[in-house]
């Protein structure tokens, strides 16, 4: 099979699992949603740019790192702490409405139709919050989604998790315990994910797919013969563009120390 051509859906009794963050949506949604609680003035600027830092090393390098990500959960934690479940879900809504529906990669979203097509079940298994994985499934029609689960008490959240961050092995746990629940053959099942990170969840099914992967995705689907999806436009322009990136993220975090300056 030629390297980047898609694979037909394999029959069978069978699941297609997709990534959203660089796989079903352009960088991390966690940062799309922080910047939509930002627009609202319900998250701080300092807050902002340090979702900012880590969007921008997201976007250059493809990579997720552990430091950005919990980060990202311990900021979301403690902005929900407190907060109803369903108000924090009527924000979701409007958000990924406003900033987020525009940023679906079009050739994911084919993807994932061709499965839809074939009668198969798409699921999204993503780190994001549950909430926010669960509206982007309704808005585009999926049979369901895995998520990180946040802790709630009388409909009120506490700011722990409900177990971990679904995250790297966490993700092929979920997966083999859902397969195991749905009665679903693994080797009959597609994967699809940006990260090296899940490489445990891209190894546990029979149909593996890389999309907009990270460099050492890239280079271990190569060398398994996975194929390679790559919807991400002008990748030359961007690499040319890291050091501007890198100035940007620099000057962010200028920003953020002037912030605390000031607030001292």
């Amino acid at each position: 099979m030629p390297y980047d051509a898609p694979r037909p859906p394999s029959g069978g009794p069978g699941a297609a699992f997709f990534d959203v963050d660089n796989t079903l949506m352009r960088g991390a949604s966690i940062y799309h949603f922080a910047r939509g609680l930002a627009s609202r003035d319900l998250f701080t600027t300092r807050d902002l740019l340090r979702f900012a830092w880590g969007q921008t090393v997201f976007r250059v390098t493809g990579a997720e790192q552990p430091d950005h990500i919990n980060a990202a959960r311990e900021a979301a934690l403690a902005f929900v702490a407190g907060h109803d479940v369903s108000d924090l879900v009527t924000l979701c809504e409007e958000i990924y409405d406003d900033s987020m529906a525009d940023r679906i990669w079009e050739g994911t979203r084919r993807l994932v139709q061709r499965h839809l097509d074939a009668g198969q079940p798409v699921w999204l298994v993503t780190a994001t919050p549950v909430e926010l994985a669960q509206i982007i499934r309704r808005r585009l029609g999926l049979t369901g989604a895995l998520g990180t689960e946040a802790e709630s008490v009388d409909g009120v959240y506490t700011g722990r998790l409900n177990g971990d961050l679904l995250h790297g092995p966490a993700k092929a746990v979920a997966v083999r315990a859902l397969a195991r629940k749905e009665g679903w053959d693994l080797t009959a099942c597609s994967a699809y994910s940006d990260s090296s990170n899940d490489l445990p969840l891209l190894s546990l099914v029979g149909d593996p797919h890389a999309v907009n992967p990270d460099g050492d995705l890239r280079r271990y689907a190569r060398a398994h013969a996975w194929p390679v999806h790559d919807f991400r436009r002008h990748r030359k322009a961007l690499k040319v563009a890291v050091p501007a990136a890198v100035a940007g993220a620099v000057a962010g975090g200028m920003a953020v120390r002037a912030l605390r300056r000031r607030r001292a």
